[in-house]
């Protein structure tokens, strides 16, 4: 079900014209900062793979991947990706990237269960990344380290954009924030995982929650992750589990939390073994990608995605990602975000 969040007394910033050289100069800029900080190359990449491989990813476990018949190939079924955290660790061993590099890409994809609103739209572009990494690095500091270098180059983006357009001013402090979400669990037992998340959030205005799809100290998960690409069962410090997160911002439009990131070290042998065991995925075992790792035939990585509307949404002051992208958006919602003078694109 559709849900718009209205903003009180909206007015944009930036006009039609203005907002797409802005996206354009985010998009651009952001892109080669995250390169050169984390060593990372330019690839190309699939917007659809093939059923039963294992390859696409399962989100939270629920969402439909959008599929078709391959009249060349007996109607073999193809599928639209979800994300590329699998098919970016495959890459790696076939392009062989050495230790310390990685790669990147531009991923769009086709959410159709997606609930739409300010946030969520049926087109998902994100810049999908990954690097090899040693086993030594499978710890926290190495996952804290590489959030801090992506956060730099998030700071450098909004200096860009204030720069290029001075009506719009910055809000990001100047370090991000960590915090576990068992921690977060322990310190509100009353509030969901949506409501820590705004309360810390709004504290911090930059955080990265860590450990996220294992489950916490009340039984239950702060989100869905997959089993088989984050590790969310590694043991991390004091007493807490799991080597990934979401970066989380505090949105001055619409006064939430907004995500941008999630990422996170990749499972090894042992943490695939353990979370395909939890979530009663076992079969899985016999999949391509499932098998390559358990043969040794991929490295040790870390690795996320970065919203691309997501990340404009924000830098330039948006109500609606609608603002930012082309996509269908029913007439409800177009009639209603018309009155609230969010122009959809």
């Amino acid at each position: 079900m559709s849900y718009l969040f209205k903003p009180k007394n909206y007015t944009p910033i930036l006009d039609l014209q203005q907002t797409e050289l802005g996206i354009q100069k985010i998009k651009d800029f952001f892109q080669a900062n995250l390169s050169a900080e984390l060593r990372l190359r330019r690839v190309t990449a699939p917007l659809f793979v093939l059923r039963g491989t294992g390859i696409n990813d399962d989100l939270n476990g629920t969402e439909r991947a959008v599929n078709f018949p391959i009249k060349d190939m007996q109607d073999a079924r193809a599928e639209v990706v979800h994300s590329l955290a699998k098919w970016k660790r495959i890459t790696l061993a076939d392009y062989k990237i050495p230790y310390g590099y990685g790669i990147y890409t531009d991923m769009n994809a086709i959410r159709a269960d997606e609930e739409l609103g300010n946030l969520h739209s049926l087109y998902v572009d994100q810049w999908d990344w990954e690097r090899v990494m040693s086993a030594e690095e499978r710890n926290i500091d190495f996952l804290k380290s590489i959030v801090n270098r992506i956060y730099a180059t998030l700071l450098r983006t909004e200096y860009l954009v204030c720069e290029s357009f001075p009506e719009i001013k910055p809000v990001l402090p100047a370090e991000i924030a960590f915090v576990y979400a068992d921690e977060l669990a322990k310190k509100y037992p009353e509030l969901t995982p949506k409501e820590r998340e705004a309360v810390v959030a709004k504290e911090h205005k930059a955080v990265f929650i860590i450990g996220i799809g294992g489950e916490l100290c009340d039984g239950k998960k702060h989100d869905g992750r997959a089993p088989d690409y984050d590790d969310w069962t590694t043991p991390s410090e004091n007493g807490y589990k799991g080597l990934n997160g979401d970066i989380i911002l505090w949105n001055p439009v619409l006064d939430l939390p907004f995500e941008i990131s999630s990422m996170g070290i990749r499972v090894d042998k042992k943490a695939l073994l353990e979370q395909l065991k939890i979530e009663g995925k076992e079969e899985r075992l016999g999949l391509y990608f499932h098998k390559r790792l358990m043969e040794d035939t991929l490295p040790l990585s870390i690795g996320g995605g970065i919203g691309q509307s997501r990340l404009c949404m924000f830098f330039l002051r948006k109500a609606h990602i609608g603002e930012i992208q082309a996509s269908i958006w029913s007439d409800e919602m177009r009639k209603e975000c018309e009155e609230l003078n969010i122009v959809l694109i």
